[in-house]
Parts: structure tokens; sequence; C-alpha cells
């Protein structure tokens, strides 16, 4: 028995290990059952331990399986300690949910006004927002005004919906650099979108990339007890299939427009994806995570009952140091928490994309 049960853990967590390599679009349920991952290193960490005090030659499976899986581990939980606020270009996403979040049924208006002013204080030199909000009906809700003009931030704003001259809803790019350009990747015309902005900073250009990739759509709420999980279950199950496959068509499409970009990339949004998913390792295989670069503990992102998702991320290219990440627990005003991270780079950052320009 104990071999067969050890034999089937580790045939299972090989498959589940290679299967993030594996799009969605293909085989629509493997983005739910790698989902899994984090309990198989557990069961095989279990077993290995069992094994080795029995002194059983089967250890070397769930052994073997640890170190297939190790790097799970890494973009799970990061074991260096917190440091300061290090120097360099610092960049902030931030979903905000229309800055009208309210988790326990508080002021919606106040929380907003808090958000907002949070956000006007915050030093970093680029911010992105996904869910953004802009009212120009209302001065207390004209956004672009607030952290942008009247904070020194130029802007891009992609409206995904509403009227440009009254209110509407998008994503939007602040900098307090120069942008020399700008534009719409994906527009899904719903709540979802990706857009660029071509930052100026010094004698370099970075394109800086915004995305809010399809959402999950989770009823988190309803699944906070045992009779919730039972009646949401198969809900949340063709919830996060569904997602899945949308997201990895979006993912085509900006692995695409990345590979023609002509300057240095910086990703960041919310991925509405975990670490063990096909768009965190496709991304991943071309670019580094500034969590597992510069990140400590668990950096979970999620401020609802499924506390325990990172679903926003920083990717960047490899020319690119990451010098710090945080994610900011402290600010609850959202149903995410805003990470950041500090860039530093060796000038100039690419001389083909500066040339191109003269």
């Amino acid at each position: 028995m104990v071999r067969f049960i050890t034999s089937f853990f580790f045939l299972v967590s090989l498959a589940l290990f290679f299967s993030v390599y594996i799009s969605p679009e293909f085989f629509p349920y493997v983005g739910v059952v790698t989902l899994t991952i984090p309990i198989l290193l557990v069961i095989n960490a279990f077993l290995f331990i069992a094994l080795l005090f029995a002194k059983r030659k089967l250890l070397i499976l769930p052994l073997i399986a640890l170190i297939v899986g190790w790097k799970f581990v890494g973009v799970t939980f990061q074991f260096r300690p917190s440091v300061g606020q290090e120097e360099g270009l610092s960049v902030l996403t931030y979903n905000v949910h229309m800055f009208t979040y309210s988790k326990n049924g508080g002021d919606r208006a106040l929380r907003g006004q808090n958000l907002i002013k949070w956000l006007q204080d915050n030093p970093a030199d680029i911010k992105c927002y996904q869910e953004f909000y802009q009212d120009l009906t209302t001065p207390s809700r004209n956004t672009l005004k607030l952290l942008g003009t009247e904070t020194g931030y130029n802007h891009s704003f992609q409206i995904i919906q509403g009227n440009p001259k009254r209110r509407s809803f998008g994503m939007a790019i602040f900098s307090k650099y120069p942008i020399v350009n700008d534009g719409v990747v994906l527009d899904s015309r719903s709540t979802n979108g990706i857009m660029f902005a071509d930052v100026k900073v010094e004698k370099d250009t970075i394109r800086i990339y915004n995305v809010h990739l399809e959402s999950m759509n989770i009823p988190s709420e309803g699944l906070n007890n045992l009779d919730g999980i039972k009646d949401n279950y198969k809900v949340t199950l063709r919830k996060l299939k569904r997602g899945q496959v949308a997201r990895a068509s979006q993912l085509d499409i900006l692995m695409e427009h990345m590979e023609n970009s002509p300057y240095a990339n910086i990703l960041v949004g919310d991925f509405n994806d975990v670490p063990y998913s096909y768009t965190y390792f496709t991304l991943r295989g071309i670019m580094q995570n500034a969590f597992e670069k510069a990140g400590s503990g668990f950096g979970f992102t999620y401020n609802k009952v499924l506390f325990f998702l990172r679903i926003d991320h920083i990717f960047s290219d490899d020319l690119f140091e990451v010098k710090g990440f945080k994610t900011h627990k402290e600010v609850d005003y959202s149903d995410h928490y805003p990470v950041s991270a500090v860039f530093t780079w060796e000038k100039p950052l690419r001389k083909y994309a500066q040339e191109s320009e003269e």
C-alpha cells in the first residue's frame, strides 16, 4: 500500500508540475488542477520524511518530485527578510475597484477619498491602475485631475466603458516622467484590457504594460463555509475554466505585442492568475518576476475570503535589476492590495532602442 500511494502521488505530481506549460486553450481544466500543486508539495515532503525515518529506498520518488517541483516553492514563498526603500525607478500597480470598495459595509465614499489620498501621497515614479473610474461631473471623483494634474504626473487613460466627457471606466498609467507614446493592446469591452505607455526616463525609454486579464468572477463570499462551498463549487469550477481559456487567448495577444516592442518592457497589473498557472509560467519563461527576485513571505494580493491568492504581479525584462518589492498589506481600500517594485539598469538601457529614436 505504501508503494502504491507513493508511486501514485509521484506520477500525479510530475504530471501537474509540467502541466503549467500546457495552454488551457487545448486542455480547459488544466488551470484548475494546477491549483493543487502546493498540496502535492506538502504531501511529497511528508512522504519523504516518513520514508526517511522508515529507511525505505522508496524515498527517492518523493525526493525527485520535490526537486522537480522546487521552482514552485520559490513562486509561492520567499525567505529573504524585508528591506527598506531602495533607490531606482519605482513602479506601483493597484486594482482600485473603481474607488468604491467597502469590505464590511462601511462608508464607500470615505474609503474612496482615503484611497485617493493614499495614492496622492505615494511617491512611486510610475503608477498603474486597473478598474480605474473617472467622473468629470463630480470634482471629488475627477481622478485624472486629482492623481495627475494636481500631483504633477503625466497620464494615459484607456477607456473601456462610459462617456469620456462625463463618467468612464478603464485602466490608467501615471508617470512622473514624460509619456512619449501610448496605446491599447486589448480592449475586451467588458472590464478587462491591456494598455501600454512609453516613458522617457532621462536618456532611456521604457515601455510600461498595464494589464487586467479576464476576471475569475469567483463568488468568494459564498465559499466562506461548508454549505457555501457545496452550493457554489460547480459554478466556481466553470468560471475558473472559462477564465483560464480567455486569459490564455489574451496572453497570446500580449506576448506578440511585447515581442515587437522596441524598448525594454516592464509588465504589471491584475493578471487574475496565481503563480501555478500557464499565464504565470509562460511569462516567467521570458521575463523575471519582481516578487521572486526581491519579495518576502507569501505576497498574497487578494483582499477577500480567498486571501491566499497572489494574482497581482510585476514582471520585467532581464535588462532590469529588481532592487526591491513590496506588497502593501496595510492598504485595504480595495479587494486587492497594491504591490510595488524598484528597478535599476545599466545605461544606455538598450542601444538599438535609443538609436531608433534618433
